[in-house]
């Protein structure tokens, strides 16, 4: 039986040199890996009690919305700056090469709802600690984080302060995939 790490294409000096790109593209264009990463990120959410699946744009959207379906929760969309058309509210954050704002409908998470959050990747954590700040400023608790992959390297995990599941990590200087972990708030 294949393994996600089966279907991820790494992809040398992309986008620019001395990067070493993880493609999802290929986990997506493949029917078993698609179900098994959906499966697989659904898998972190057993005995987790969630109100709402949120996702940030765009990989997480491609995740999040199969796993809301999956469980009968609503999805919640994390976008850029300027794509959403009701009133919002946004959060700035810094990237390894810049700055960058994100943005949820202001109506979109209600006070007291428990909400996971979905991406594709992990790598320095910064658009998704902006993300739960989002959900905190709307009241909602944030119950739980799930990444296909985790760049640990970079040491996002490490800017997160709650529950956690990446289904891969890579690391060091070959970038390996190593075995999955999961961590439960409580």
């Amino acid at each position: 039986m294949k393994k996600i790490e089966d279907y991820v294409l790494s992809i040398p000096d992309f986008p620019e040199p001395g990067i070493i790109f993880r493609d999802i593209t290929s986990v997506l264009q493949d029917a078993d890996g698609l179900q098994l990463a959906i499966d697989s990120m659904q898998d972190c959410l057993k005995d987790i009690d969630v109100d709402v699946i949120a996702g940030t744009e765009s990989r997480g959207f491609i995740f999040g919305v199969p796993i809301a379906y999956n469980l009968h929760k609503p999805f919640v969309p994390i976008r850029k700056k300027g794509k959403l058309p009701r009133e919002t509210v946004s959060v700035s954050y810094d990237l390894e090469y810049g700055k960058a704002e994100i943005e949820i409908h202001k109506d979109a998470i209600k006070p007291g709802q428990k909400v996971v959050i979905i991406d594709d990747l992990i790598a320095t954590g910064g658009t998704i600690e902006a993300a739960i700040k989002l959900v905190e400023q709307l009241g909602g608790e944030v119950v739980k984080v799930v990444f296909l992959m985790e760049l640990a390297g970079l040491k996002g995990r490490e800017r997160l302060n709650r529950g956690f599941c990446s289904l891969r990590e890579t690391s060091g200087p070959r970038r390996r995939f190593t075995r999955a972990f999961a961590r439960d708030l409580r």
